[in-house]
């Protein structure tokens, strides 16, 4: 059977969001009391804007010498971010993650965000997904002596 990002992967939830108009250093906080490595980014209405990672807090805050406690969610955020789909297949989305060296994506259902998919949530799925062919494969070749 086809495994699918919702709910194979990841679990719908209620996903750790900051607004345009938040600071960096709310960010950065609520990234480090999650333990997570990126927040999305939502309107009024929650739906999706875009995306801040650990990476763009580095890369965009930190090394550009810029002060977190002034700087806007909004100046450093990746604005319209590429999505997933629910239904989407794990192979796919690691294959558009390594093309445009993503770490993390959202996964969205209309305009909002339900879950945060990373590169190392769907490396551990396509992992399983190969090891599981191998053995119906050497199943298939030598028979059942591999307990396939």
């Amino acid at each position: 059977m086809a495994r699918k990002i919702v709910p194979d992967i990841v679990q719908p939830v209620d996903v750790a969001s900051v607004t345009a108009a938040d600071t960096a250093l709310v960010a950065a906080k609520m990234m480090r009391d999650k333990k997570i490595a990126a927040l999305i980014v939502v309107d009024a209405e929650h739906n999706l804007t875009g995306i801040v990672t650990e990476r763009d807090m580095v890369f965009r805050l930190t090394a550009e010498g810029l002060d977190p406690t002034t700087t806007k969610i909004a100046d450093i955020m990746t604005a319209n971010p590429d999505t997933l789909a629910p239904d989407d297949s794990p192979f796919d989305a690691l294959e558009l993650m390594q093309t445009r060296r993503y770490r993390h994506l959202p996964v969205v259902e209309g305009s909002k965000c339900i879950a945060v998919v990373s590169v190392r949530d769907l490396f551990n799925s396509v992992k399983e997904s190969l090891e599981e062919s191998i053995r119906e494969t050497e199943a298939f070749v030598f028979g059942d002596r591999y307990g396939a």
